[in-house]
């Protein structure tokens, strides 16, 4: 019976043996930076280019009707004239001071209300229980009673905004100051922070996420509050446009006027965004994969 032995190992002229050859190494490349180079702006502008090709596409073969809805070709022309004429650039400046005066007036009302709930026991008991209650009532319906109590002038208007502003920069405020971790209290206090130190170093800047999200989420109820505020009794601003457009069946110059709502909301939420990233730079968050 003939046993096998295993073959040996390499040697040299000593007769000493080689150690094993070391296999070889490949990196590992994250499943992120495998992704396609196309850059991000343009991936991002993708699905609204596909829809305004489909959309002009519709309205050449005449399967959209432009008494239903204009194309993009006559949109852009009339948004050109109203340019020109100088009627679109006043109404949305006078549309931007309302809405700016509303957003700062709900903003002071709303951090306030969440400053005095949040930090003290007794305020919570006093203010928490009304606003709950009071941001339950539509804002909207609130209109015929606004221009009882203000007029038919610019107050309504901005109070409607202010409103609808306040109550979500309320709740996210306060959440985030409850939200504080508990812990993080406990050091400061060890670390012999007064109250006042800890609110201002350890309370507020945990609150900051939170009241960000807020005014995100409050610059959007601002610009649907002006819709419905400038179809009331208004005689300027871009929902008076819409509403003239309305009378004479103009669906060029409602979606011009749709479009530039749309287009200032993205710009405010652009410009809170960037804010965020100045503000939050200490916290890691996850970007997407």
């Amino acid at each position: 019976m003939s046993i096998s032995h295993a073959p040996p190992h390499p040697s040299d002229a000593a007769g000493t043996a080689k150690p094993p050859a070391s296999p070889t190494l490949q990196r590992l490349v994250p499943a992120s930076s495998r992704r396609s180079r196309l850059p991000r702006w343009l991936r991002r502008t993708t699905g609204p280019l596909t829809l305004l090709v489909l959309w002009q596409v519709l309205s050449s073969t005449g399967a959209l009707a432009p008494d239903v809805l204009a194309s993009p070709g006559r949109i852009t022309q009339v948004a050109g004239d109203l340019i020109a004429d100088g009627s679109l650039p006043s109404a949305m400046g006078i549309s931007l001071r309302r809405v700016a005066a509303g957003l700062v007036l709900g903003t002071v009302v709303g951090t306030g209300l969440a400053l005095i709930s949040g930090l003290f026991r007794i305020g919570e008991d006093v203010v928490d229980a009304p606003v709950q209650m009071l941001r339950t009532v539509p804002f909207v319906g609130l209109i015929p009673l606004f221009i009882i109590w203000f007029g038919i002038g610019e107050t309504p208007k901005i109070a409607i905004i202010t409103l609808g502003v306040t109550f979500p920069l309320y709740l996210n405020v306060y959440a985030g100051i409850r939200g504080v971790d508990t812990q993080l209290i406990e050091a400061g206090e060890s670390l012999g922070l007064s109250r006042w130190g800890l609110v201002r170093h350890v309370v507020l800047p945990g609150a900051l996420p939170g009241a960000l999200t807020g005014l995100r989420y409050s610059l959007g109820i601002a610009w649907l509050a002006l819709v419905f505020a400038e179809q009331v009794n208004a005689d300027s601003g871009i929902g008076f446009l819409m509403v003239q457009a309305r009378d004479f069946l103009r669906t060029d110059v409602i979606v011009v006027c749709l479009i530039v709502y749309a287009f200032l909301g993205l710009l405010a939420d652009f410009i809170v965004r960037s804010l965020e990233r100045l503000l939050l730079r200490w916290r890691p968050t996850f970007t997407g994969r």
